[in-house]
């Protein structure tokens, strides 16, 4: 069975780089901007690939399986 490891590992990933985006982004008039939107990327795409895991690690609805009519058909 899957864990939720992957998910902590890549959290700690991508808290490791918003930091590395908030003490290196170079200064000047638009430090604040560049370094929003670093952050915000970031947590999107992070948001976005944890929901999609989770989506695939337990699903809504349960794969069925479909069985073809003429396989049960007399020879």
């Amino acid at each position: 069975m899957s864990t939720l490891l992957p998910i902590f590992f890549l959290l700690a990933i991508v808290v490791g780089l918003m930091a590395c985006a908030a003490l290196f982004t170079p200064k000047g008039p638009q430090q604040v901007v560049i370094r929003t939107a670093i952050m915000l990327t970031l947590a999107a795409c992070y948001l976005m690939w944890m929901v999609t895991y989770l989506a695939q690690l337990h699903p809504l609805i349960a794969p069925q399986r479909y069985v073809h009519a003429a396989s049960h058909a007399p020879p």
